[in-house]
């Protein structure tokens, strides 16, 4: 396999950083990498196989040989550079929110929808982190059963506001702890030390958030079918890493849940943990080390007549970013694309 250079765009970032050590780990044939980011952070160094990287500037010009481009920098970084690097002849896979419901931009969980990365035309969109792990166990049920509702609840990890979430997070649980009461914060809307804040992104007339609204329509997208009915809340919890959520999902078709048990667990990068007689279900401290989703709790919601109910926990800088970002990255090496 011949090797390829790759740009990451945010490389001093929470996900960014994540996305050279998964391309480390995972071995993605790098013939050279070429980390991206804003005045503030060029010229720092980072640690890549052994070797440290110097961090350039981004610019016009930085794409110039580069044949894939890992963007994490945000929304107007993306909307800036990704067109720039495409045109270039570099194939941009963007963490952001900016090209992902762009009809002529493919959106892409490779477990799920593979074969739309032949559809790309210079940029391939990454999903949002709550969307990514949610497909994963819905793929089977939607396969066999025909998925006709989905009710989620999210409890999303403070990571996946960045760094300095997770730093107020820490400092208030700090001040709380040491008697001095919650800083003031800054990063979110509310106190998320010892809190649960109903709040990710912003409202929209409709009365739900943007991060609510982008796991309905990043869902339908992602499985070709506008049929599929998808309500969420989102819940910012006090957590680092790995976002949770609880489905409750209706089907067309009657179905066994030992069936659902087992087609879930022959997802690739699922893992199942449920067995409720040892107390084994997912949660986020088990997630922080893989980039495997984790699913428990399937049972059967009895509420509706074809009613499924499960939990899922995945790490959000991973298969919520990084991993699916270089998930797609093999994908267009495999499919002989690039």
């Amino acid at each position: 396999m011949q090797g390829y250079n790759v740009a990451v765009v945010g490389a001093t970032g929470v996900v960014g950083t994540e996305m050279i050590k998964v391309l480390e780990e995972t071995k993605f044939p790098v013939a050279k990498l070429l980390p991206l980011a804003s005045e503030r952070s060029a010229g720092s160094r980072i640690e890549y196989n052994g070797e440290n990287v110097k961090v350039e500037l981004l610019t016009e010009e930085s794409f110039k040989g580069i044949h894939i481009a890992l963007f994490s920098a945000g929304s107007s970084v993306s909307e800036k550079y990704a067109p720039i690097a495409a045109a270039s002849g570099a194939v941009v896979i963007d963490n952001t929110s900016f090209f992902r419901m762009d009809p002529n931009v493919p959106l892409v969980v490779p477990e799920v929808n593979a074969h739309d990365v032949r559809k790309h035309q210079g940029i391939i969109a990454n999903p949002n982190c709550s969307t990514a792990q949610m497909v994963l166990p819905l793929l089977p049920i939607h396969e066999h059963f025909k998925i006709k509702r989905v009710v989620v609840s999210t409890y999303q990890a403070t990571s996946g506001a960045g760094k300095e979430a997770m730093d107020e997070m820490l400092n208030q649980t700090i001040s709380i702890v040491n008697g001095n009461g919650p800083t003031k914060p800054k990063k979110f809307t509310k106190q998320i030390a010892f809190n649960v804040i109903p709040h990710i992104d912003s409202f929209l007339e409709n009365g739900f958030t943007k991060e609510e609204m982008k796991m309905t329509n990043e869902t339908k997208k992602i499985f070709g079918d506008d049929s599929i009915e998808v309500v969420a809340n989102c819940v910012r919890v006090p957590a680092f890493i790995g976002h949770s959520e609880a489905l409750n999902i209706e089907t067309e078709k009657p179905f066994d849940i030992e069936k659902v048990r087992e087609l879930i667990a022959g997802v690739p990068n699922v893992r199942v943990m449920d067995d409720v007689a040892t107390n084994t279900y997912p949660t986020p401290a088990d997630c922080v080390e893989t980039n495997d989703t984790l699913v428990g709790r399937i049972r059967r919601d009895f509420s509706v007549p074809n009613g499924i109910a499960l939990f899922c926990v995945s790490n959000n800088l991973r298969k919520g970013a990084a991993f699916n970002a270089v998930q797609i990255a093999f994908e267009l090496v495999n499919q002989e694309l690039i």
